[in-house]
């Protein structure tokens, strides 16, 4: 596996993410998940582990798809624990994300939940 850039900051893993899916680098995509993350995708469904979120991330991937950097909402962090989250542009829902701190420091994903919209009623 190549060397990784880390997230040295929990907000980090977003524009990580970014540069990474817009590359086309499902393993660099998948290496900022924990072992055993849980990604909420596709909708009504769970990945989960790094080697499946590689995986499934390859299949998306593959369709060429780009991503925006949007602005993240404020962090919050409780010692090791931390909650990052992005509007998305419809304005329905938020993107949400715990993220944990390694030993050496930096922050993988532990949940992902890409996209959450509301029921309509």
């Amino acid at each position: 596996m190549p060397e990784y850039e880390k997230a040295m900051r929990p907000e980090d893993i977003t524009r990580l993410f970014v540069e990474r899916s817009n590359a086309g680098d499902a393993a660099g995509v998948a290496a900022l998940y924990e072992e055993d993350a849980v990604l909420a995708y596709p909708p009504g469904e769970r990945t989960v582990g790094r080697e499946a979120i590689r995986v499934l991330w390859e299949k998306v991937l593959a369709g060429g798809p780009r991503f925006e950097l949007e602005q993240p909402l404020p962090t919050l962090v409780s010692g090791d624990i931390a909650l990052t989250s992005t509007p998305p542009k419809d304005g329905a829902g938020a993107r949400a994300q715990v993220v944990r701190r390694q030993a050496d420091g930096s922050w993988l994903r532990l949940l992902d939940q890409p996209e959450f919209a509301p029921p309509t009623r």
